[in-house]
Order: C-alpha cells, then sequence, then structure tokens
C-alpha cells in the first residue's frame, strides 16, 4: 500500500472514482452503487479496491449483505463531500465569469430600511445586474434575522438593536441614522435642544407597530426607567404617525431621514438624547457560509455607497 498523498490521490483516484465512493457510502452495497453510476459491479469494485490501495488503509468493511464504512472511510468521505461542494462553487463562479453574474438572491429587510434606502438601491442592482434576480420579503427586525439564519433568506438588511443576536451571522454595516422626536409646531418640547426618553413617556405618544426596532428601543427604554410604554394612538405606518403629529394629537419618534422637509413648517424636529438614538443599519449573511457570486455581488454594491 502506498499510503495516501495529495500526488497519489489526483493522480490515481479520478472524480468518476471519488464519485462513486460517496455512492457506495450512501447505498452500502456495490451492486446498487454501480447501477446508479452506471458501471459494471466488477469495474466498480476495482476502482474501490484501487482507492483503498491509494488511500493506503480499508475504506469499507466487507459483509455477505454489503459494506459499511471503516472510520477512515467516513473521514475520507468528509474531505470528498468538501472537494466536490468546492468544485460545484469553481464551475458556478468560472460561469458567471464567462457569462456574467446570474443567480437568485433573497432579502429580508424591515420597512423603514426598505422604504428610504433599499427600494432605489435594488433597482440601481438590478440594472447593473440583470440576470440576477431579487426577491424582497418586508419582516420585523428579529424575524429579519432569523429569516438567514434559518435558510429562508440569503441576505437581512436590520437594525443592529439588543435583542439581536449577531453570533449568528456575519456582518457588515452598511449606514447609520438617528432616532429623533416630533413634536407638533409650537409644542413645549420643541423649544428644547435635546429630549429624553422620559420627558417623550409624558407626553401622549403615538407609535407605530411595537415589533419594529424603534419601538422595542423605547418600551426597553421605559422599563430601564421602571415605565410602562403607553401609546396612546397606534398607527401602521410613520407617515400616518406623522400625520397625527401634525394634527396636534402628540409625540413620536422616527429616523430623522425620514422627515419630509416640507413637513418642518408643521411639525418640529428635536435631537433625542438617549445611547441608542445613533442606529447601525447592518447587512447580515448566515455566519460562516460561502456566499453565491450574486450575493456577494449586490453586498460589495450596497457597501460601496
Amino acid at each position: 500500500m502506498t499510503g495516501l498523498t495529495v500526488h497519489n490521490l489526483t493522480r490515481r483516484a479520478d472524480l468518476f472514482t471519488l464519485r462513486l465512493f460517496l455512492t457506495v457510502m450512501e447505498e452500502q452495497q456495490m451492486r446498487r452503487a454501480a447501477l446508479r453510476e452506471n458501471i459494471t459491479p466488477s469495474a466498480a469494485t476495482r476502482r474501490i479496491q484501487d482507492l483503498e490501495e491509494v488511500a493506503g488503509i480499508r475504506l469499507f468493511d466487507r459483509f455477505p449483505n454489503g459494506m459499511v464504512p471503516s472510520p477512515a472511510g467516513d473521514l475520507l468521505a468528509r474531505h470528498v463531500r468538501l472537494l466536490f461542494a468546492n468544485l460545484d462553487i469553481m464551475r458556478r463562479e468560472v460561469v458567471e465569469f464567462t457569462e456574467g453574474v446570474r443567480g437568485h438572491v433573497r432579502i429580508s429587510s424591515t420597512s423603514t430600511i426598505i422604504v428610504h434606502f433599499l427600494a432605489r438601491e435594488i433597482a440601481e442592482f438590478t440594472r447593473d445586474f440583470p440576470l440576477v434576480d431579487i426577491e424582497l420579503q418586508e419582516d420585523a427586525n428579529v424575524d429579519v434575522v432569523g429569516a438567514v439564519v434559518s435558510g429562508k433568506a440569503d441576505v437581512a438588511m436590520f437594525y443592529a438593536t439588543d435583542d439581536i443576536n449577531s453570533d449568528t451571522l456575519d456582518i457588515v454595516e452598511y449606514r447609520t441614522d438617528r432616532l429623533v422626536a416630533v413634536v407638533p409646531r409650537g409644542h413645549r418640547l420643541g423649544e428644547r435642544v435635546s429630549v429624553t426618553a422620559q420627558a417623550l413617556l409624558e407626553e401622549n405618544l403615538i407609535g407605530v407597530s411595537p415589533t419594529t426596532s424603534m419601538m422595542t428601543q423605547l418600551r426597553n427604554a421605559a422599563q430601564a426607567l421602571g415605565r410602562e410604554l403607553r401609546v396612546k394612538y397606534r398607527v401602521n405606518t410613520i407617515e400616518a404617525a406623522r400625520g397625527l403629529v401634525k394634527a396636534g394629537l402628540g409625540v413620536m419618534i422616527q429616523p430623522e431621514s425620514m422627515l419630509p422637509t416640507e413637513d418642518l413648517n408643521k411639525v418640529t424636529m428635536v435631537a433625542l438624547d438617549e445611547p441608542w438614538a445613533l442606529r447601525r443599519l447592518c447587512i447580515g449573511t448566515k455566519h460562516g457560509e460561502a456566499l453565491a457570486a450574486a450575493t456577494r455581488a449586490l453586498i460589495a454594491q450596497l457597501t460601496d455607497r
């Protein structure tokens, strides 16, 4: 027996033999494996014996009714599967290089990120990469991350809040934004340079869905103060909430970047003096997972901004 070396493996064990080896591992019977690979049982037997000679160790224990992988066979199978996985990645990337990046990218994002940033940038990306199909789904911040962890999405667009478990993701920063208080024109809080969460809790609060990241942060701030977050009016969108503020019915918080300039004659924007007011917008992919070329291209374009 010659012992297993890279030189021996590449010289004597061709890819078909390695594929046959994995098939025998699955079937645990030479005849069935040979049938699957369209080869005679005798030829299949000879190839597996040659592979064992190259490896310098027994890969299977033979029994009258089948073949059971040895511990060495299990070990070699793990590496051979990785080899084929890498070859498949290489094949896809070569095709993408010669034919242009193509593929399918599933994005899960919060509504705020979609409205203010992502919609426009997806449109730009699809113009630059017409062979990539983008699928977009909107969800709450914590569920966006869960979609990537569970495999339902390839990319998560989310806010890096305290309730997000970032250990399950590979993360790159996308943008930052700041939460501000929005109060009616002439409101006493509008005369301040900044306000705290404690001051806002004394007012009629207008809120959006409690699952949004900013409402979660406000609720956590209230709990830290020993208070319960009480929302006077609750609506579905920031635009609807701002309409109530313009009518003088209460105050709200929202991302600074989402306040239209035309509303500044009806409301006043006040800085929110809280450490959580400055928020990181992040792009997350499943931790340790190799990314398809289409996903890499999307992330590269988003972070290049």
